[in-house]
């Protein structure tokens, strides 16, 4: 079972990965229009979701027998990876100038676990201090 200290940074990434879309959807609808900045908060959105439902898989799968968790796993993993393909590909079909807000939305997320890395690793050094 993971410590509180983990559980808690897992719960707060995806709120997190959200209000960084937001922020940068809003700071892009001055430069690039409303709909460069919808299509960045709704990446955001789609990779906080995305991480949940990630998330969500993983404790299911790791409840599991090792050999059904596998094969669930592989499963699970390439329906998530079509599913996400069709969604870029929905956006590249019927918003062409919109792909690239919505993959920078979508890498809302990598900042945030950057951000949750240092502050986490700080606490790991003071700890041993």
């Amino acid at each position: 079972m993971m410590n509180s200290d983990a559980e808690k940074i897992l719960k707060r990434i995806p709120r997190e990965t959200a209000a960084v879309g937001l922020v940068m959807g809003l700071i892009t609808v001055p430069l690039f229009g409303p709909a460069a900045g919808l299509f960045v908060f709704g990446g955001g959105l789609f990779s906080a979701l995305s991480f949940i439902h990630l998330k969500g898989a993983l404790a299911r799968l790791l409840s599991e027998d090792r050999r059904r968790a596998v094969r669930s796993g592989v499963i699970h993993y390439f329906v998530r990876l079509a599913l996400l393909i069709g969604v870029f590909f929905i956006i590249i079909f019927l918003f062409s100038r919109m792909v690239l807000a919505f993959a920078a939305g979508f890498s809302a997320v990598i900042p945030v676990f950057l951000v949750e890395a240092a502050v986490s690793l700080a606490r790991a050094s003071q700890w041993k201090s």
